[in-house]
């Protein structure tokens, strides 16, 4: 991609390069992280992120791991059925909601996460050492900017 023709003299970045960028930021770092969960761990990306809204989420539903993630509620509940397939998640019944059900990490879930949080950290870590701190957190208000808010 040549940034040169669509940079203006200000330095600014056209939209589409931005989205280029943005987005080959995006499958780059996603592929870093799959790669070591792969390797260290046996675990992709796509099943660790949902063990961690999981983690994080009291008496959490699938429609909770939907809003987390920004993805349907049937994808989180097809992830769902992959995971608890693996043994790294289990369902029971909503105490007050018949028609659903708690999802929540087994003990073997819970440890793989504990250990998968750490190689990934270590490995966002160390493919971000050219952002300074202050970038990082430029970067990541300016993302965070973008979103929709709840």
């Amino acid at each position: 991609m040549n940034h040169e023709s669509n940079t203006s003299r200000s330095g600014s970045v056209d939209n589409e390069d931005f989205l280029r960028l943005l987005v080959r930021a995006q499958i780059h770092l996603w592929d870093v992280a799959d790669n070591a969960l792969r390797a260290g761990h046996g675990l992709p990306l796509a099943h660790y992120l949902p063990m961690r809204v999981i983690a994080g989420t009291p008496d959490c539903r699938v429609q909770d791991i939907a809003d987390g993630l920004a993805i349907t509620s049937g994808g989180a509940s097809q992830a769902v059925d992959r995971i608890e397939k693996a043994g790294h998640v289990q369902r029971r019944p909503h105490p007050a909601n018949r028609r659903s059900s708690i999802v929540e990490l087994t003990t073997q879930g819970r440890t793989l996460l504990d250990a998968a949080a750490t190689t990934l950290d270590q490995e966002v870590e160390r493919h971000l050492t050219s952002l300074s701190p202050t970038a990082r957190t430029q970067v990541a208000d300016g993302l965070a900017a973008m979103l929709p808010q709840r």
